[in-house]
């Protein structure tokens, strides 16, 4: 049967008009296999939507409200699109109807994009080194010291070898007491006599990796005088953009992520994490390995990550296919229930298609999508969206990026 009867277009007053996508449903069967209801794609979930179906019916999602009703088991989400196709925009929105709903939000803001959502809860982004320096080791022991050996393998460039990870955890059974908020510091007391040391000793060289936190090139970051700086706000942006073009902008981040962690669950209420650029986080082999193992625990702690990338290609040429790195950063990616893909070149739409297991309409999509428009995928089902930002919305995106 054919199912073009079925389709309407959908009112394009404040919304992006899907011309061209027709084509791509000619069937009740292409309906039933993108799980497309020939009604509305909708989620049926209750609150302020963030724009239409393709069908026009209204679109509301929140990652929390999907989990307690039954549509997926995890709240993380990953964005995916090229360059301008309204990521931001979304993630804006999105963050938005949740804080209005009473949840709080970090930003992980590699790029300085971030100052007016800050501005409009009367905050300011806080950089890192000019207004104060935070611990990342707050925690259960074995997630702290976990931390501190991925923060150490990513200064270093590669994993620590057995002598190091022996080194690290005499080391803190030694020196660092619960509560201990100068674990860099105190650690560095421990070994900074072997700087003197002739030869490539463990000692040594667990010496001079954490001179660079607490003297070096990474001080005033993750160490310094004082007291670290306390995360309490309902928002927060942590702005690395001075950073960003530096080769320590992956473990940078990563600290910052478990800054931002902590920060949320000490607001007792669920909130959203998100990592704008995710990219440069998942080519470090060392880093998403531990965002791995912490992504997992999002459910217990209440927090939905925000994974924002541009293209897969970035991640892709860090690792042979079949390497353990790039299989790494793929399940990070199967791990997310909740998908929105946004326009992608045919290559890139390609290898996303292999990665979460893309059909062939899904595919086709990818490559036609307008502007301010996504695939949406959350567990089983599927939606085309059009997002449209309200007045409020249009206050905290670029106007390079507002989706009209």
């Amino acid at each position: 049967m054919a199912s073009n009867a079925c389709l309407r277009e959908p009112s394009n007053q404040g919304s992006v008009v899907f011309k061209g996508l027709y084509s791509h449903w000619a069937t009740s069967e292409d309906l039933s296999n993108l799980n497309l209801s020939l009604h509305d794609a909708g989620s049926g979930l209750t609150g302020k939507g963030l724009g239409a179906c393709l069908r026009g019916g209204e679109f509301v999602f929140d990652p929390f409200s999907a989990y307690t009703e039954g549509l997926v088991t995890n709240p993380n989400m990953v964005l995916v699109g090229a360059i301008g196709v309204g990521k931001s925009t979304l993630v804006k929105m999105q963050l938005l109807r949740g804080i209005a709903e009473g949840r709080s939000a970090v930003i992980v803001d590699p790029k300085g994009e971030y100052e007016a959502l800050a501005k409009e809860f009367g905050v300011r982004p806080i950089t890192f080194g000019r207004d104060g320096w935070c611990n990342p080791f707050v925690g259960q022991i074995h997630e702290c010291q976990s931390l501190l050996r991925a923060m150490l393998a990513a200064a270093q460039g590669e994993e620590l070898n057995a002598s190091q990870h022996f080194q690290v955890s005499r080391l803190w059974n030694q020196l660092i007491q619960p509560g201990e908020p100068h674990v860099l510091r105190t650690l560095f007391e421990g070994v900074k006599d072997h700087l003197a040391d002739t030869g490539d000793s463990a000692e040594r060289n667990l010496a001079l990796l954490l001179y660079r936190f607490v003297l070096g090139d990474l001080a005033g970051l993750f160490e310094g005088p004082g007291e670290p700086l306390s995360l309490h706000g309902q928002v927060t942006v942590l702005d690395l953009s001075q950073h960003w073009a530096g080769e320590n902008v992956a473990l940078i981040a990563m600290s910052a992520i478990a800054v931002a962690q902590h920060a949320l669950v000490a607001q007792k209420a669920p909130g959203y994490l998100v990592i704008d650029e995710a990219w440069a986080i998942l080519r470090d082999a060392s880093t998403l390995k531990w965002l791995q193992g912490s992504w997992k625990l999002a459910r217990s702690r209440g927090i939905s990550h925000i994974l924002v990338l541009h293209r897969w290609s970035d991640i892709a040429s860090t690792g042979d296919r079949g390497s353990a790195h790039r299989e790494r950063a793929a399940g990070l990616l199967r791990e997310c229930e909740t998908c929105w893909l946004f326009r992608q070149g045919n290559e890139e739409a390609k290898e996303m298609a292999s990665i979460i297991g893309l059909n062939q309409i899904e595919l086709g999509l990818l490559t036609t999508l307008p502007k301010g428009a996504a695939l949406v995928r959350y567990a089983q089902y599927r939606s085309v969206v059009a997002f449209r930002p309200d007045s409020l919305d249009q206050t905290v995106t670029n106007t390079d990026q507002a989706m009209l």
